[in-house]
């Protein structure tokens, strides 16, 4: 597919977001073409580790507006989003993210499901869901404050407040963060390590490490909130107003 790349070696899947010039905000396509790469690589017993990442500058900005903006809550229903996020939440294998620039919406809240996560220093994470009147997504309204607490999650959420890399990595979202120009080695690296462990312990543990069950019902709850809010007036004034903006 032609903005989602796919390359593998030593046991190891890259999935790159190939939009640089929309900073690789995701189309529904590509939900599609991810939750299909995510299928194959668990099904196929050659590939141990999948690694995600961005071309250019950025890991990605978040979802596409354009597709929210010119679809009803039916017709986003109906889109690979949905797909995608269940592979993402159940995918068996490791995971491995390595993000620079914007980490923006689900740029942030896919990494909640990844298993390692390298960071560049600044970058720069955030969650505007609120803004556009939605909600989290990716059972991100579970899994965040598991991660970092209530108190800073709501600020995260409802005051809009961004995160460097830098401290991503410090409140335990990223595992590290490094310049730019050493996050994608620093990630391959890991991945090509834990590749080389026996493949059916480091699964064996990782179901260990999930609760499927709870993060099931997050994303059962998320979708249902987030269809909802589509269809208010809060959602209607915020796509509005960033149509005006990029007009």
């Amino acid at each position: 597919m032609r903005d989602i790349r796919i390359a593998t070696a030593d046991r190891v899947m890259t999935v790159t977001l190939d939009r640089p010039a929309k900073k690789n905000a995701v189309t529904d396509a590509m939900y599609g073409a991810l939750a299909a790469a995510l299928r194959d690589a668990a099904a196929d017993a050659a590939i141990h580790v999948v690694v995600i990442e961005g071309a250019g500058d950025d890991f990605c900005a978040g979802n596409d507006i354009a597709m929210f903006a010119d679809a009803s809550a039916d017709a986003i229903a109906r889109s690979h989003a949905g797909r995608f996020l269940e592979a993402l939440s159940t995918f068996p294998k490791p995971l491995v993210a390595a993000v620079t620039g914007r980490a923006i919406g689900i740029g942030v809240t896919m990494l909640l499901h990844c298993d390692l996560v390298y960071v560049a220093g600044d970058a720069q994470l955030a969650t505007p869901f609120i803004d556009l009147g939605l909600v989290p997504e990716a059972a991100a309204a579970l899994l965040i404050p598991a991660r970092i607490g209530h108190v800073r999650a709501f600020a995260l959420f409802a005051l809009g407040e961004r995160l460097s890399g830098t401290r991503a990595a410090e409140l335990g979202i990223a595992n590290l963060a490094l310049p730019a120009a050493e996050v994608g080695a620093a990630a391959h690296a890991a991945a090509t390590a834990v590749a080389a462990r026996p493949p059916g312990a480091v699964i064996a543990t990782k179901q260990l490490m999930r609760d499927v069950p709870a993060i099931a019902g997050a994303l059962a709850a998320d979708r249902a909130a987030f269809l909802q809010r589509l269809e208010t007036p809060e959602a209607a004034a915020a796509f509005a107003a960033f149509a005006a903006r990029k007009r």
